[in-house]
């Protein structure tokens, strides 16, 4: 099991071994998924924007600046 340390200002290391897992290299960014048991799982955020391409299909009938005024009107 890989363990750290958390230093004074609140920064961890994290091991080699689960960097090398995660496939992250310096610069990616991680997020800290916190589970219904009170652990946290740690899941690397280092997907480009063009992956997710497709992941939204386009509406089938275009929406006008008019019926997006209309469909929510200004507070």
């Amino acid at each position: 099991m890989a363990m750290t340390t958390l230093t004074s200002k609140g920064r961890i290391t994290l091991p080699a071994e689960l960097r090398a897992s995660l496939g992250l290299r310096a610069g990616d960014r991680v997020q800290f998924v916190s589970l219904e048991n009170g652990s946290f799982e740690i899941v690397a955020a280092t997907c480009s924007a063009r992956a997710l391409k497709g992941l939204i299909r386009k509406p089938s009938k275009s929406v006008s600046i008019k019926d997006m005024a209309q469909a929510c009107p200004a507070r």
